[in-house]
Parts: structure tokens; sequence; C-alpha cells
């Protein structure tokens, strides 16, 4: 795990909305280790074309969710944000399709604005010692260090490739994060990553979902549905699926461009058994998208398995939609993660939506650069 405190240079306590700079390719260079990393973090061979480039910063990622170990919790990462739907497009790692939201180290960052952190962010911040320290720089990387630290292996017991990236050594770039620490919760709001109201209404009906279980249970539920419909959110989220027998499939053969609309929750539980359909799961932040219609992404046939770094072929259909990710907010061990990862569609959850136009909730800008002055 990453030391509190190891990122060279002084923390730029970003927030959302601030214009930023990416440094230079010689500068960010020379922040990385002969592993090509900095605090544990992977600087990735996609991400040279941004060098000197302006952007805007999408939100801080204090913190994201753990993928890899099988434990449903948060994980803290220090100093480091997401910048306007900069994702990897997968070119230095075997054309990985996951399409994830790449990690900034503010060291590799400089400012374009004057700085506009909130007088209450010192209360939010946890480092140990309560100031940064100031190691060397790595020194000694190259751009040819960084682009064969991509491949982890070509000596597998099947001889196949398994790769490195951001999200394969994340364990590596944090340590645990507990949904009980509540100065998470503060950086959340006072970093603009999430409204105060939004916030607050998240962790309500998070507190309410846990009252739920026991005795009285639909009754509970039918209280959870109207305080939800009084917030503006979707209903009991966390239904099982109907199926007993062979689960049902369908196929549109849906191309990137088209527009869907994504079926009732009622509808999308008679093709679930338990909370799958053919090993892909439907996960309760999906169900606030039901009813809304959307513009396919992609079709998704191959990703990194996070945990080995193996390239994975999808055996069956999988579908990811414009605007639409995970917004974390039906985990209490987890909320609020900025990560904004792609849920997986089956094409039996969709329906094609002939002359609808597609809804903005969601919505994150656009991954042009900003122009320099």
């Amino acid at each position: 795990m990453a030391e509190a405190g190891s990122s060279i240079g002084e923390p730029l306590d970003l927030r959302r909305g601030e214009l930023v700079r990416v440094r230079s390719e010689e500068a960010i260079l020379a922040t990385l280790d002969q592993k090509g990393e900095l605090d544990g973090l992977p600087f990735m061979p996609e991400m040279f074309r941004y060098c000197g480039r302006t952007y805007r910063v999408h939100r801080r990622a204090d913190k994201t969710c753990d993928t890899i170990s099988g434990q449903i919790r948060a994980l803290r990462m220090r100093q480091a944000v997401h910048l306007e739907d900069l994702r990897c497009d997968g070119a230095a790692h075997g054309g990985c399709e996951a399409a994830c939201l790449i990690f900034w180290k503010e060291a590799w960052l400089e400012r374009t604005d004057p700085p506009r952190t909130h007088r209450l962010w010192s209360l939010a911040e946890d480092r140990v010692g309560g100031a940064p320290t100031h190691p060397e720089p790595g020194g000694g990387c190259t751009r040819a260090i960084v682009e064969e630290r991509a491949i982890r292996s070509t000596e597998t017991e099947c001889g196949e490739t398994t790769w490195r990236c951001q999200i394969t050594q994340l364990l590596e770039a944090t340590t645990p994060l507990s949904s009980r620490a509540p100065r998470q919760y503060l950086r959340d709001w006072l970093s603009g990553n999430v409204l105060l109201s939004y916030l607050l209404r998240v962790a309500i009906l998070r507190f309410a979902a846990r009252l739920v279980y026991g005795r009285g249970f639909r009754m509970k539920v039918r209280l959870y549905d109207r305080l939800a419909r009084l917030f503006g959110e979707p209903a009991w989220p966390y239904h099982p699926g109907r199926v007993e027998g062979r689960t049902p499939t369908g196929r549109l053969d849906l191309q990137p461009g088209e527009l869907v609309t994504v079926r009732s929750h009622d509808e999308i539980l008679d093709t679930l058994k338990g909370m799958s359909n053919r090993g892909l799961d439907f996960a309760p932040e999906m169900v606030r998208y039901c009813g809304k219609t959307f513009r396919v992404r992609a079709r998704v046939e191959k990703i990194l398995d996070e945990r080995t770094g193996r390239m994975v072929r999808m055996k069956n259909d999988c579908i990811i939609l414009e605007n639409v990710v995970c917004q974390s907010e039906c985990s209490v061990h987890r909320l609020f993660c900025p990560r904004g990862i792609f849920p997986y569609w089956r094409e039996i959850w969709l329906r094609r939506a002939d002359g609808e136009e597609a809804d903005e909730e969601g919505k994150e800008r656009p991954a042009s650069a900003v122009p320099d002055p």
C-alpha cells in the first residue's frame, strides 16, 4: 500500500470545475520511479497524448471502489483527480474496452487559475503529520519504460499476455477507507464532487434501506418507496430476479449511436436469476436509468481482468450507454465513489427507441481540451 503523504510537490487541493494543464512529458517522467509509478499509481502510455493540454477537473479522486479484492469497500487515494471524461482507450493494453476514467496525480498537473480552495478544507484533510513530505523526484524513468511496464508478463501458463494498468495496480496506489470515516463526506462536499442536498438525500435513503430488512419487510419497502418518491429517487432497487428455470436471452444486434430505452425495473426482474443474467449482474445502481432513453456508446467484447491483468473476452452481448455511469449511491460502504464506471447491459434489458431523444441524466462534459489562451 502507498504511504500517506508520499506524493512529490505541494498538494494543489483541486476542486471540481477548476482548469488545469497537464504537465510536459519530461516534467511528468521526472516524478516517476523506475516502475513508471508515483505513489504506486502507474502513468500509462495512453496518457502521453494529453501532455501540455488544458482540461477541467471533473471530480477529485480522493477515493475509489475496490473492484479487485472482492471486498465491498472504498479505497483512499491521495492528491489525485479525474479530468473531464478523459478515459483510457486501451490502446497500450491490448485494446481493453472498459473505458475507465484515468487517475491524474496532482504532481502531473499545474494550475491555470488562482486557487479557490474552501476555507474549511483543512478540516476535511487527513494528512499524516499534518503536512506533505517532499521526497526527491523519482528520475530515471523514460517513455520506453512506461510503455514496457504496460505489459506485466508474456510468460503465463497459456502463453497469453497479462497487462498492468492503473486499475490492476489500484491496491498498491491506495489504502483502505472505512465507510464510517466522516471526513470523506466533508471532502465530497467541499471539493464540489457532490452537492450538500444530494449528499444528505442519498445518506437518508441508505440509512432507510438498512432499516428495511427484518420483520415487516414488505411494509418497510412500501415506506421506503414513498420516501424515495418524495426525493425523486427510484423505488426499492434491491429486488432479486424472478427467474427460476433457464435464464432468458434477447438479441438486438445494437450498434454504437443507436437510441435505446432501458426497460422498466419490473420487466428486467423477469430476466434475472438472483441479481444476474448469464453471469452479468444487474446492479442496484442501474435502476435509476430504467425507462429512460440513451444512445449506445459501444459493444464491449474484451476487458482486462482487474485482478489478474488477463484479457477477458465477453461470451454474450454486453452494451455500454452514453452518459450512463455508476453514481455509487446504493452501497453504504462506498458512497459517492467518483470513478464513473460504465455499467454493462444485456440487450434483453433494452429496446430500440425510434425517434426518441436521449436523456441527459449523468451526462459528462466532452473530453475536448480547453483552448490555451
